[in-house]
């Protein structure tokens, strides 16, 4: 098995009876594109690609992890291995287990490892020019996009007109003979739409573009569909987004591509650049010193700072000037070594297990530094950690989930494992340069695009989430985190989270993320009873 492992290209979730050997195999891709849960629930072994499929079974259990809740709450999703039910577990990226006849005990095994290939690259990195890196990136990208363009049914792009995307475009351009089919979604919010520049640049590359503008109505009638969706709570809030995007793609093609995993592979954050240069100049100021002046930001007025900021357009990430400043006053205070600012960076609620009653966290690499890729260069660490969690547990659930809601198949050619290797075998410095972010990727995409629309800044794939929350979202909101209904279903303390809410409905704070992740969950909890008995089907066509 690890054999046949180690020569497969592509995504993939499979189980595999041996007849022979009376072995049940399962197995999961390398970076995690395809879900595959496992777990004993009393006598039975269940197994699928799906929590809801696990849910119909007799033997099913559906108690509820409060551990794997509360880490839940912190990061917006739930990290492997652990799945929001106790006793079930996600197999990891790039492993695979064996469960034999009579046996009771399942342990995964890894048949490739992204923390060492990352390892083996920050150690011994390629020691050729920046011209020749990026002759050899092309070729490996082309041929991954070549490959994964090979489809008997209709076949398009989802295209944002950010850097990635717009070179996996660039590429099936060059190598189709009748204009790609592309798709993007717009805002009715200026500061948060991306469309125009995407028409732009699908108007560069001569495409058959399609756009769908999304309004708070829009969110508003997709999310009752959610947990159907995604089977366990999960709060990056472009899930609105990304759903709408892949219907609107699943109108005309049955399989488009994507530039996922380029940020990660290619260091795309802005937090790549800016956490470590701010950690150089403030690493010999006093911890005392530090405390103090991140105390007198935190004291801005947050309301009134994000307001000039909409007036000059939007910050990276979808975050408003105001809620960067309040971070990072609260960062100054709190941290004494860079890989707790990381930490705090992927973290929503800082106190979970305080918010969820009865839980703690359980054991998990974040807070496990032993088990962290061994790369001294900060930004790459932040890359090598990102692309063992936040990609596959975030970012490939969030594109999988809502691509598979409509039955279209999302393939990633940055995640091919030749261009994944090489990627990590490239110094940090043809990633992050002159202060830019995937500095390579940009030069590279020169050669499909002149410079103004390869030098745009990333802007991300976000939505006003704070404000429809404010709006058009209050009442759906408030039915889902009334105190009284709090307290009767005894997950989350009522009071904190009645203070969250009174804080963020009268603009002394945006927790939109941290009460987005509280919502989610409730609206998943009303859902998963019917599961059980199989009671609903939805389509999302």
């Amino acid at each position: 098995m690890e054999g046949m492992l180690s020569r497969s290209i592509g995504m993939f979730a499979f189980a595999l009876w041996d007849r022979q050997e009376r072995a049940l195999w399962l197995a999961r891709d390398r970076m995690g594109e395809k879900p595959l849960y496992y777990g004993w629930q009393g006598n039975a072994f269940l197994f699928g690609s799906e929590l809801k499929a696990l849910a119909m079974h007799p033997a099913f259990s559906d108690e509820v992890d409060r551990g794997a809740l509360a880490l839940m709450l912190r990061h917006t999703y739930v990290p492997s291995p652990y799945s929001i039910y106790a006793g079930i577990s996600k197999l990891p990226p790039g492993s695979f287990l064996c469960l034999r006849d009579g046996a009771r005990e399942v342990e995964p095994v890894r048949y490739w490892s992204l923390a060492e290939v990352a390892e083996s690259g920050a150690s011994h990195p390629y020691a050729g020019s920046p011209h020749d890196a990026m002759d050899l990136l092309e070729q490996r990208l082309d041929t991954a996009v070549r490959r994964q363009m090979m489809s008997d049914v209709p076949l398009g792009a989802l295209l944002s007109g950010g850097i990635d995307s717009t070179i996996i475009v660039a590429m099936m351009q060059a190598h189709s003979s009748q204009p790609v089919r592309t798709f993007t979604i717009g805002f009715d919010e200026e500061m948060f739409d991306e469309a125009p520049h995407a028409r732009h640049v699908a108007g560069r590359l001569g495409t058959d573009h399609s756009e769908l503008l999304m309004s708070a109505k829009d969110a508003l009638s997709l999310i009752p569909h959610l947990p159907e969706i995604y089977n366990e709570p999960f709060a990056d809030s472009s899930q609105l987004p990304t759903h709408l995007v892949m219907r609107l793609a699943r109108s005309q093609v049955k399989v488009a591509l994507s530039g996922d995993g380029g940020d990660e592979l290619f260091g795309g954050y802005s937090h790549y650049l800016n956490y470590p240069m701010v950690w150089r100049r403030r690493y010999s100021m006093p911890l005392m010193v530090r405390r103090m002046i991140g105390a007198g930001i935190e004291f801005l007025p947050v309301g009134a700072i994000n307001l000039a900021s909409r007036s000059l357009g939007r910050f990276s990430g979808g975050e408003l000037l105001g809620d960067k400043v309040r971070t990072v006053g609260a960062r100054l205070r709190e941290f004494e070594n860079f890989d707790d600012l990381y930490v705090a960076q992927r973290r929503v609620w800082g106190d979970a297990a305080g918010v969820v009653i009865g839980s703690s966290i359980p054991e998990n690499i974040f807070d496990n530094r032993s088990r962290w890729p061994e790369i001294r260069e900060r930004a790459s660490r932040m890359m090598a950690m990102d692309g063992l969690i936040y990609l596959p547990d975030c970012i490939l659930v969030k594109v999988d989930r809502a691509a598979m809601a409509v039955s279209l198949e999302t393939r990633a050619p940055f995640l091919d494992k030749e261009v994944v290797e090489l990627a990590w075998s490239l110094p940090e410095g043809f990633k992050l340069h002159a202060g830019q972010e995937k500095w390579l990727l940009r030069r590279l995409l020169e050669r499909y695009l002149p410079d103004p629309l390869v030098d745009r800044r990333k802007q991300g794939f976000s939505v006003p989430l704070d404000q429809w929350l404010r709006g058009p979202l209050r009442e759906w909101a408030e039915g889902l985190i009334a105190t009284d209904r709090l307290h009767r279903e005894g997950f989350f303390d009522p009071t904190l989270i009645a203070t969250a809410w009174r804080r963020h409905v009268e603009g002394q704070a945006n927790l939109a993320n941290q009460l987005w992740s509280v919502l989610m969950f409730q609206a998943w909890s009303e859902t998963r009873a019917s599961w059980k008995t199989g009671e609903k089907v939805m389509s999302f066509g």
